[in-house]
């Protein structure tokens, strides 16, 4: 990942280049985020079951027909949380007080860092010979987000990863990613994800 590039796509710039002003804003917010961000992950294989638009997983219903197309042909799947920790959100806000264009780099750069950080979980868990499918969160589609209630109490996040989620259903601290991950039982071709699927073909945010 081109964490410029895509941090830029949050931005808004679209396919537009970025001055050498931001880049070199780019580069000072990242410095100071590489200093206070403390990454952590939790990650729990479980076998589910599905029937129609229903998943079955630790006891739990997430009923989604997106989420059910994505996890199509697997009976296990990974449940994922991870987290920058509260360095980021500390950033994010002192700049919000003293400049607020470096605070909405930043909050775009961290957003960044934390897909990157996903990422890299999920090329580790390859690497460990699991073929898995594009990760799912809460939120996405109709993948209802008060599920990530659900991920809370299955992953035990606030004791494992200081990670909580508010009456709001807003993660905290915010800099934060929940996903379950179908576990394909063998290889098959790349599922479409993301923008390549997504219809909304004017989207200030899209991907080229």
């Amino acid at each position: 990942m081109d964490i410029y590039k895509e941090a830029l796509r949050y931005m808004g710039y679209g396919r537009n280049e970025a001055d050498e002003d931001i880049l070199e804003r780019l580069d000072e917010c990242r410095k100071n985020l590489e200093k206070a961000v403390m990454p952590k992950s939790v990650t729990h294989i479980t076998e589910i079951a599905i029937e129609n638009d229903e998943i079955k997983a630790e006891g739990v219903v997430f009923k989604s027909k997106n989420l059910a197309k994505n996890l199509k042909g697997c009976k296990k799947a990974v449940l994922m949380a991870t987290t920058l920790g509260q360095g980021a959100d500390m950033v994010i806000r002192r700049f919000s007080k003293t400049d607020m264009p470096m605070a909405v780099i930043s909050d775009a750069l961290a957003t960044a860092m934390i897909e990157e950080y996903c990422d890299s979980i999920c090329e580790g868990l390859g690497k460990e010979g699991y073929n898995l499918r594009p990760r799912f969160s809460p939120g996405y589609g109709d993948f209802d987000i008060s599920h990530q209630k659900d991920f809370m109490d299955i992953l035990q996040c606030p004791k494992k990863i200081g990670l909580s989620v508010t009456d709001g259903l807003m993660l905290v601290p915010t800099k934060s990613v929940t996903a379950i991950i179908g576990i394909s039982e063998g290889e098959e071709k790349c599922i479409a994800e993301g923008c390549e699927v997504c219809e909304k073909t004017d989207c200030p945010y899209r991907r080229d």
